[in-house]
């Protein structure tokens, strides 16, 4: 009668990762080319189980043949949210591991490690996450006048040159002679000076008429209290 033989099952990825059996680990990925982000029937990953048992060796096998420190489960959560120990928490984080994120629940791994009772994790967490960043005050910048008023502006200038040019003409002409290259230039640099002038007048009226403009806006809004 023969005598029955006991069939030892082999591994698979996910037992294998969380006995640190990094010989099985990779026979599966480089022989079976199993995903070190596959994830198994309740989502859960080769990655998810190196992180839990603090494997760093078998992390690092994983991370160079394509492992993502941010490969989420069902619940949203990633590799950093079952770590147990303070130095895989930091290899997650040193190989790129989302600190600031949230999972389904709205959560994040530090929240979620302190929940679990692993509070020296979570401290060192909560000491590498990004401080929010302050937002710049608003500043506001004058309004520029529109394009019809210094069209309007341009042309009153320039009928005005146009004007003062004339008049020197008719009384060089007066006098029997021609006009002048000084008093030529003179009429136009005082045009030019009524310019500048005029451009910052409107500028400063537009200043002026900013904080009318939006307080008028503000009284357009509808109450919302009763009264």
């Amino acid at each position: 009668m023969p005598v029955p033989t006991v069939v030892q099952h082999e591994k698979n990825i996910w037992v294998a990762t969380g006995d640190g059996d990094i010989e099985r680990v990779r026979e599966l990925i480089e022989v079976h080319s199993i995903s070190p982000n596959v994830p198994d029937p309740n989502t859960y990953t080769p990655m998810h189980a190196a992180a839990s048992y603090g494997h760093l060796d078998i992390l690092e096998y994983l991370i160079s043949h394509g492992g993502d420190v941010n490969v989420t489960d069902e619940d949203g959560d990633t590799p950093l949210y079952v770590v147990e120990n303070i130095q895989t928490a930091q290899f997650l984080v040193e190989h790129g591991a989302v600190v600031n994120r949230h999972n389904a629940e709205g959560v994040s791994p530090a929240q979620h490690l302190e929940d679990e009772e692993f509070p020296e994790v979570a401290a060192y967490l909560r000491s590498v996450e990004a401080p929010a960043v302050a937002t710049n005050p608003v500043t506001t910048t004058p309004e520029q006048p529109s394009q019809h008023a210094q069209n309007v502006a341009s042309e009153n200038l320039t009928s005005s040159l146009l004007q003062s040019v004339q008049a020197i003409m008719q009384r060089a002409e007066a006098e029997g002679r021609e006009a002048s290259e000084d008093e030529l230039r003179q009429i136009v640099s005082r045009a030019v000076i009524e310019g500048v002038v005029t451009g910052y007048g409107m500028s400063e009226q537009s200043v002026q008429d900013t904080p009318q403009q939006r307080n008028g806006d503000d009284a357009k809004r509808p109450r919302t209290e009763g009264g």
